[in-house]
């Protein structure tokens, strides 16, 4: 999985100085702390004038990256961009997991996690069980006419689909979302994530436990009993990446899916092309990742001196990677502020690049590409209802609302 570094959501947006080094609230504006609504006219400045743009706050300092070939050549470089440096970001939620693993430790944890996050093997009907929930939670409002399809529908349908591929109990969901939810603010309320953390570790160990010694058919099962090298993770090991599983399932991957439907539903013409050849869902979701990504920013920190955007960055630097601003970059895509399901996205980085590429992302696209095809299967002449939402956020985006009428 791809996560941002829980950077803090900044109330506005306003031109930084370009002369020195600034902080977070220079760059993006203000001092209280809220959803930022729009932060591509700051990346567009930043990628012109100062692309490995330093910054410095209470909590960090390094430089933010914001061109699509610097971005690249960070992500790929995984020799001198080191993952270690979410240690000090997603690693204070979750424990130590593959986020901030390099080198053979990564590859030997990449090795057992992968083949598990494939979709054919986290259950034998994986499309069947996704499609079940989709229409379970499409039968509430099916026959209204009408639905805000955040609350109803995005905000709930990943994590629904993850709790059964991992196997927990569905009675849990609640209180499952709503800790993973609260693991996302320890930029913003340190002690809300770390008690989140907490309350998820004291959940998750006693059934990756039980797991262990009575396995089952589901991914807990298939990760506490994988071996590489006639290694096995640990129960600590699984625990820490179930939590990042679970956020995936509550952050990521809802706002995918709402931001498809708010930018199909923006452009009629394209909703209704997508609606009649669904072999155009699959680009559609491409060109979402690329046009409001949402994860916008991975972290990294240089293990060598290295240049970079005609900066000379020393030893243990700490680098945002800024992929919302490198999947806007017009050297790469033209008109990038343009929604156009029929430009070639397969380029975008919304789920970074080389090594450290998101294991998940397969899982990603077939949840997504479910959920879509089952709304637009099921709510006839799609349109959006009135006080539509907009995308806001910084280290996760997504829409507030996404009202629809159909029928």
């Amino acid at each position: 999985m791809t996560h941002a570094p829980f950077v803090p959501e900044l109330s506005t947006i306003q031109s930084a100085s370009l002369e020195k080094p600034a902080s977070m609230e220079d760059v993006f504006g203000g001092n209280e702390v809220g959803p930022v609504p729009n932060p591509f006219p700051v990346y567009d400045m930043l990628r012109e004038h100062r692309p490995a743009m330093p910054v410095q706050g209470m909590a960090y300092s390094g430089y933010l990256l914001t061109r699509y070939d610097d971005v690249k050549a960070a992500l790929k470089n995984h020799e001198v961009f080191s993952n270690r440096g979410n240690a000090k970001h997603i690693g204070l939620v979750f424990g130590r997991t593959i986020q901030e693993m390099d080198g053979k430790e990564h590859i030997k944890h990449r090795k057992i996690v992968s083949p598990a996050l494939a979709p054919r093997a986290l259950q034998k009907n994986f499309a069947g069980a996704a499609k079940a929930i989709a229409d379970e939670l499409i039968d509430k409002f099916a026959d209204k006419g009408d639905a805000e399809l955040v609350q109803e529908f995005t905000f709930g349908y990943p994590l629904r689909v993850f709790m059964k591929i991992i196997g927990l109990p569905e009675k849990d969901l609640e209180t499952v979302h709503k800790t993973a939810a609260d693991l996302t603010k320890i930029g913003v309320d340190p002690m809300k994530g770390l008690q989140a953390a907490q309350e998820l570790t004291t959940y998750l160990t006693p059934i990756v436990e039980a797991r262990r010694s009575n396995p089952s058919d589901d991914l807990l099962s298939r990760l506490v009993t994988a071996e590489v090298d006639g290694d096995q993770l640990s129960v600590d090991e699984v625990v820490s990446f179930a939590k990042l599983l679970v956020l995936a399932g509550a952050e990521t991957t809802y706002h995918l899916i709402g931001t498809v439907l708010l930018a199909l539903l923006a452009h009629p013409e394209q909703l209704a092309e997508v609606t009649k050849n669904r072999e155009l869902v699959v680009p559609a979701l491409d060109e979402a990742l690329r046009w409001d990504s949402p994860v916008q920013i991975v972290c990294r920190e240089t293990v060598s001196p290295i240049e970079l955007a005609g900066v000379k960055m020393e030893a243990d630097t700490s680098v945002l990677v800024v992929c919302g601003a490198a999947n806007r970059d017009p050297a790469m895509f033209k008109d990038p502020e343009v929604f156009d399901i029929h430009r070639n996205t397969k380029d975008h980085i919304a789920f970074g690049s080389g090594q450290h590429f998101c294991a998940g992302s397969r899982v990603a696209y077939l949840e997504a590409e479910i959920a879509l095809n089952s709304l637009l299967d099921r709510l006839p002449n799609l349109r959006p209802g009135s006080d539509m939402g907009q995308v806001v956020g910084m280290s996760f985006r997504g829409p507030t609302r996404v009202p629809v009428q159909f029928g």
